[in-house]
């Protein structure tokens, strides 16, 4: 499958995710309203522009399709991602609205690891455009 203008957009919003992510979490990483080591404003900032790039990921992950692989209308096993980060966002926000602050952390470190490392991990199988990249790059130097 050659790159597509999805896949870039794609690609960018999940790289961004990944490097973005870890600074959310670790920015409200204490447990109480003042506690040392909170940074709410960076927290916010940063928690919304991470959601920003998982939607973007997620609604771009749409626009990529894969005739290659088993697929159903050109949508992979990976695609299962895309339901994944929508409602874990959507029960994040739920959780938050409701005041529940332990759930939307867990939510959203469930997210970071799931939809954020698992999808990744997955997206360097080598039969995907990332992994032949990567891993033909690689293995070009041995």
């Amino acid at each position: 499958m050659p790159p597509t203008p999805a896949i870039a957009i794609h690609l960018s919003a999940a790289l961004g995710a990944l490097a973005l992510g870890p600074v959310a979490l670790w920015a409200r990483r204490g447990h109480a309203a003042g506690a040392s080591g909170q940074r709410p404003r960076l927290h916010r900032a940063a928690g919304y522009a991470w959601v920003t790039l998982m939607l973007t990921t997620a609604v771009s992950a749409l626009f990529i399709r894969d005739h290659n692989l088993p697929n159903i209308a050109g949508y992979t096993l990976i695609h299962l991602f895309v339901p994944y980060t929508l409602g874990g966002l959507f029960l994040a926000f739920r959780h938050l609205l409701r005041g529940n602050i332990q759930g939307h952390r867990n939510n959203m470190l469930g997210l970071y690891l799931g939809a954020c490392i698992g999808a990744g991990v997955f997206t360097l199988l080598p039969s995907r455009i990332l992994g032949q990249l990567v891993w033909g790059q690689w293995l070009g130097l041995l």
